[in-house]
């Protein structure tokens, strides 16, 4: 019998817990271009060198990584796809989707500071997968950098950022936020001055200084965002660059994160292949099973499936097994 949240909440067992997985890539570096991925020098990378992943990566890679982790289903993230065509890497995934059975949702590419953001992001909605969508903001790469009262263009206090990002609302599509935590006081005005749409923060805000004056920083952060309660948290993208993923490096970020914003608002993610420059993928999520072991059933039940099920409106995604 597959894992099913019936299984897992009789049982306890982790041997019963259905998973899904709301971030992973897949790529082919043959059909699609990611420049990003092909690009020399390579771009600055927030994990160091990014020349490993410049190799394809597609459903039976990801099935042979993610093998015997009771995944039920998965969420693409969109992959910085070549910009001249954001739609090219939708209509891509798609066809995968529909040969290999994964990925059950997607999030997509828009560019909102563009002339053709309002007409990328009804394109985008009218695929099934899109459940949302991603364009990544301007900001500054150090917190000693950011400036409290600034107007960066690109950023998301950028007034034709923000023009583009209006236009989410009436598509019923919801932000994926990849931003560092010093500009979570922008994410949280910008959830406030559009309360109908919903915010997925990648990554837990980029804790990657685990200084004690590091860590207090992100926490205030994270704090003053859980306020807004149209965000939402994905618990991945957590590596420090030159170590090793483990539950003792991480698991103070992750029980924060859950105790600020609440399991119901939190969802793991495998950020796959990324994080695998640091870790296995049964590492990562055995980790994280690890972390959370003494939180309530309903509660992990709630991190690792129902949040994303929810979220990305998979229905009974307990029996789409992936793997």
């Amino acid at each position: 019998m597959p894992p099913s949240r019936a299984g897992y909440l009789a049982s306890g067992q982790d041997a019963d817990l259905p998973v899904v997985d709301a971030h992973h890539h897949i790529w082919d570096l043959r059909a699609n271009h990611h420049p990003w991925l092909a690009e020399e020098p390579p771009p600055p990378f927030r994990y160091g060198d990014s020349r490993p992943l410049r190799r394809n990566y597609l459903p039976a890679d990801y099935r042979r990584d993610a093998a015997g982790q009771n995944i039920v289903a998965t969420v693409y993230m969109e992959a910085e796809h070549d910009p001249a065509d954001p739609l090219r890497e939708t209509r891509w995934v798609h066809d995968v989707a529909a040969r290999e059975g994964l990925p059950q949702a997607m999030a997509g590419a828009a560019f909102l500071d563009r002339e053709d953001a309002a007409e990328i992001i009804r394109a985008q909605a009218a695929f099934p997968l899109v459940r949302s969508l991603r364009h990544k903001p301007r900001g500054v790469t150090s917190a000693e950098a950011y400036e409290p009262d600034h107007r960066m263009p690109g950023s998301m206090r950028c007034l034709r950022w923000r023009a583009g990002y209006r236009h989410l609302a009436d598509s019923e599509l919801f932000f994926e936020l990849q931003t560092p935590w010093w500009h979570l006081g922008d994410a949280l005005e910008l959830a406030r001055d559009f309360p109908g749409t919903l915010i997925v923060l990648n990554h837990l805000g980029l804790p990657a200084d685990r200084s004690a004056a590091g860590l207090a920083a992100w926490r205030e952060a994270m704090a003053r965002l859980a306020e807004a309660p149209n965000v939402l948290v994905k618990l991945s993208g957590i590596c420090v660059p030159g170590q090793r993923w483990t539950p003792e490096l991480n698991g103070w970020v992750v029980l924060e994160a859950v105790r600020l914003f609440g399991a119901s608002r939190c969802m793991w993610a495998s950020n796959y292949p990324v994080d695998g420059l640091v870790a296995g993928f049964a590492e990562i999520l055995s980790g994280m099973r690890a972390i959370t072991a003494g939180l309530p059933r309903t509660d992990r039940l709630a991190l690792f499936h129902d949040t994303a099920a929810r979220t990305y409106r998979i229905p009974a995604a307990e029996a789409v097994p992936v793997g």
